[in-house]
């Protein structure tokens, strides 16, 4: 099937709303995304026309949405565009939608800390121990020898030596 896939970069417009459905978790939120242009008679950056946008997650995005998104932060959503015309009380109304397949903070305007969400494991009776998070903080002098180098101590040794692969 042909679709409209966009990313769109802007500020979170409303406060997420989220909801428990029959068919999983839903949460919904508008997304204000303006254009900037270089006035060159001002030689100034100037604000264009502001695009609103309803953007819909589903199922773990909508209940990670819903607990990391606030009105103004900086955002990229990257989802399906579907554009809708309707005629209400005599009025033509278009509204844009994104069924949104990513979410995430806009980091060239902000920091952000990012937690892993833990997934429920179907089938399995025990759990394995949740690490803890490393201290990411910890400058390096401040590094225990004991630990073979690892800001965290909770890290065992076969997991100390396994390479990390960055693609």
């Amino acid at each position: 099937m042909n679709e409209t896939i966009i990313c769109a970069v802007g500020n979170v417009a409303t406060q997420p709303v989220y909801r428990e459905l029959a068919m999983g978790p839903s949460a919904r939120f508008r997304l204000a995304v303006t254009s900037r242009y270089l006035d060159r008679g001002k030689n100034e950056w100037t604000d264009g026309h502001t695009n609103f946008f309803t953007v819909w997650a589903n199922r773990q995005l909508a209940t990670n949405a819903a607990g990391s998104l606030n009105v103004g932060d900086p955002v990229m959503v990257q989802g399906r565009l579907k554009v809708r015309s309707d005629v209400r009380e005599g009025q033509s109304w278009t509204s844009a939608d994104i069924d949104a397949t990513a979410i995430g903070h806009d980091l060239a305007r902000g920091t952000s800390a990012f937690r892993r969400t833990p997934r429920p494991e179907a089938g399995v009776a025990t759990a394995s121990p949740a690490q803890p998070e490393p201290d990411w903080e910890t400058p390096p002098a401040e590094v225990d020898a004991n630990t073979d180098g690892h800001a965290d101590a909770g890290i065992d040794a076969q997991q100390a030596q396994e390479p990390v692969s960055v693609t």
